[in-house]
């Protein structure tokens, strides 16, 4: 790959890395093109929030991470879902969720597509316990969920969980902060892998 452009090292340098190991990210390095700076900017603002903390933001980017099966992010993450103390029991719950909610997110919505009865009558016979009691709460669980739905496109969980989420007394500012938070993450990962 080519020579490493300054902004490119400085994005290249949050995540530890030291060479374009994508193709995605050296046809945009061939120039001055402004687009990584926005991409830094809007990555760094996936670390922060007015609603949602920093050990949530971290939680939030390693359960989209693994949704979207990006390595580099998902290392990324979850170092910095452990520096602001996440356990290792939180961990697991992000990427369990992630996890969980791409077969959710695929059975719901053809459900939703489909729009026959007869298949809303069929159960589902997927398991879902980690939905029951979350390591970290009720309301983080549904809030991970509904940015992952969010990410894979599946109105009726959207709608589910922003619903269970206003019954739980969640603002929707933090529901908002999350989908948005969720959409920079994913961004982020189709240049950095």
């Amino acid at each position: 790959m080519s020579n490493i452009k300054e902004t490119t090292a400085e994005l290249l340098e949050i995540f530890g890395l030291t060479e374009i190991k994508n193709p995605a990210l050296d046809i945009i390095n061939q120039t001055e093109f402004k687009y990584l700076r926005d991409l830094k900017l809007n990555f760094n603002s996936t670390l922060t929030s007015e609603y949602i903390s920093e050990k949530e933001c971290g939680l939030l980017g390693l359960s989209v991470a693994t949704n979207n099966q990006n390595a580099v992010l998902i290392n990324f993450y979850k170092a910095y879902a452990l520096k602001f103390e996440a356990s290792e029991d939180e961990l697991a719950e992000a990427v369990s969720c992630a996890s969980l909610l791409a077969s959710n997110n695929i059975f719901y919505r053809f459900r939703h597509f489909t729009q026959k009865e007869k298949y809303t009558q069929i159960p589902a016979r997927i398991r879902m316990q980690i939905m029951m009691k979350p390591v970290t709460s009720k309301e983080f669980f549904e809030l991970i969920s509904l940015a992952i739905s969010a990410v894979n496109g599946c109105e009726m969980c959207v709608n589910a969980h922003e619903d269970s989420l206003i019954k739980l007394g969640c603002k929707e500012e933090r529901i908002f902060d999350a989908v948005r938070i969720a959409s920079l993450v994913t961004s982020v990962g189709k240049i950095i892998y």
